[in-house]
């Protein structure tokens, strides 16, 4: 199986935190950068964190400061630790490489933030 497989997603209230895992075979992980991405209804796809091989990060600017990529490659995972959460988080969610390999898109995890 090529495709990740994500979960962690749920109702989270404004100001909430959720944490996100994502599994991957090592073809997918190995070795090689690793992102979150997300999806809003009637948007395009966007990245959200990007985790290097040997554990650098980056972060969209709309969740700098919020959230945190990380990564455990003995065991091919990587997590998505979301704080403070906004009504405009709400969303699909998907692991994939950076940049997005096109066979390797799981079915993603909903986020969805509310009151």
């Amino acid at each position: 199986q090529v495709q990740p497989v994500e979960s962690g997603g749920g109702l989270a209230q404004p100001g909430g935190s959720l944490r996100l895992s994502c599994e991957a075979s090592a073809t997918i992980y190995y070795q090689n950068a690793m992102a979150w991405y997300r999806q809003a209804p009637g948007k395009e796809i966007e990245l959200v964190a990007v985790i290097l091989g040997g554990g650098n990060t980056n972060y969209a600017d709309f969740v700098r400061g919020r959230f945190t990529i990380s990564r455990d490659n003995a065991k091919n995972t990587v997590s998505l630790q979301m704080n403070s959460l906004k009504p405009e988080d709400t969303a699909v969610y998907y692991c994939n490489r950076a940049p997005p390999r096109s066979d390797a898109w799981g079915q993603g995890t909903q986020v969805t933030v509310s009151s």
